[in-house]
C-alpha cells in the first residue's frame, strides 16, 4: 500500500502569525520529500487580528509552493482550524504543522518512514525521545505534558511519550473518518482517544527536534488549556 502514496497534505492553522508565517512556509518549501512526494499546503487563517491573511496572500503570489488558503470569518480556535484543514485535504497522508517555528519541517521524512516502510498508519513525533535538539524552556510545561500523556495512556492503553505533540501524521482516510469536536487545544487528547479505538490501527512514534517559543515570542497555550486537556481525556475515553 505504501508504494501508492504520492502526496502529503500539510495543514497549518494560523492565528496572528504575520511576522513569522513566511519563515515556516520557506521551510516547508525547502523540504525535499522522499520519493518526490507532492506537497499540498492548506493554511487555515483563524480570523487573525493582525496582517496574517495579507502576509499569506503575498507569499502565495511570489512562491511556487502549492498553497490553499481558507479564512474563518470568526475566531474558532486551533482545533477548529485543524478540522477545516482535514476536511479540505486530498493527500494520501496528512500532517499537522504549527505556523510558528517550534517544529522543523525537515523532519517530515522521519515521520513518513514508518508509513512508507509498511508498518504504520499513524505516526507521532515525540519531543521527549531520541537525540534531537530541544530548546530548554518551562519546567512546569514539561511536567504538565508528561502528566497529560500518562493520563491519556492510562485510558487509551497506548505507551506514547508525547501525546501533546503538534507533529501527528495520519493516513487521510483515517483522520477524515473521525468525528472531531474540540475547537481549541483539546484536539490532541481527543484525536488520540479516537485514533486509539480504530480497529487494527498501527501507531508509531519517532523522535523529533523542538525549538520552543516563550510567551514573549508568541506562545499561546496556557494553564487553562491544561485543565481542558484533562477534561478531554476523561470525556473522550470514558464517555464514548
Amino acid at each position: 500500500m505504501a508504494q501508492d502514496i504520492s502526496k502529503l497534505s500539510i495543514i497549518i492553522p494560523a492565528y496572528n502569525e504575520a511576522k513569522t508565517i513566511h519563515l515556516i512556509l520557506d521551510k516547508v518549501a525547502a523540504v525535499q520529500l522522499v520519493h518526490n512526494f507532492q506537497k499540498e499546503v492548506i493554511i487555515v487563517n483563524d480570523c487573525s487580528t493582525d496582517d496574517t491573511k495579507a502576509a499569506i496572500e503575498t507569499y502565495m503570489s511570489q512562491s511556487a509552493l502549492p498553497i490553499e488558503l481558507y479564512n474563518h470569518e470568526v475566531n474558532k480556535g486551533k482545533g477548529a482550524a485543524i478540522h477545516t484543514g482535514i476536511g479540505k485535504a486530498t493527500g494520501d497522508l496528512v500532517i499537522i504543522q504549527d505556523a510558528d517555528l517550534e517544529y522543523d519541517p525537515q523532519e517530515y521524512n522521519i515521520l513518513l518512514k514508518p508509513v512508507l516502510d509498511g508498518f504504520a498508519d499513524v505516526v507521532y513525533g515525540s519531543r521527549f525521545m531520541g537525540g534531537n535538539a530541544h530548546r530548554i524552556l518551562f519546567f512546569w510545561h514539561s511536567i504538565g505534558n508528561k502528566v497529560l500523556t500518562t493520563l491519556s495512556n492510562m485510558f487509551t492503553n497506548l505507551n506514547l511519550t508525547d501525546m501533546e505533540t503538534c507533529y501527528k501524521l495520519f493516513r487521510r482516510e483515517i483522520i477524515q473518518s473521525l468525528q472531531l469536536k474540540e475547537t481549541r487545544f483539546g484536539f490532541e487528547p481527543e484525536v488520540t482517544a479516537k485514533i486509539s479505538r480504530q480497529p487494527n490501527i498501527r501507531i508509531y512514534e519517532v523522535g523529533i527536534s523542538y525549538y520552543g517559543r516563550t510567551y514573549a515570542e508568541g506562545k499561546k497555550i496556557n494553564w487553562k488549556d491544561g485543565f481542558r486537556a484533562i477534561w478531554c481525556i476523561l470525556r473522550y475515553n470514558l464517555f464514548k
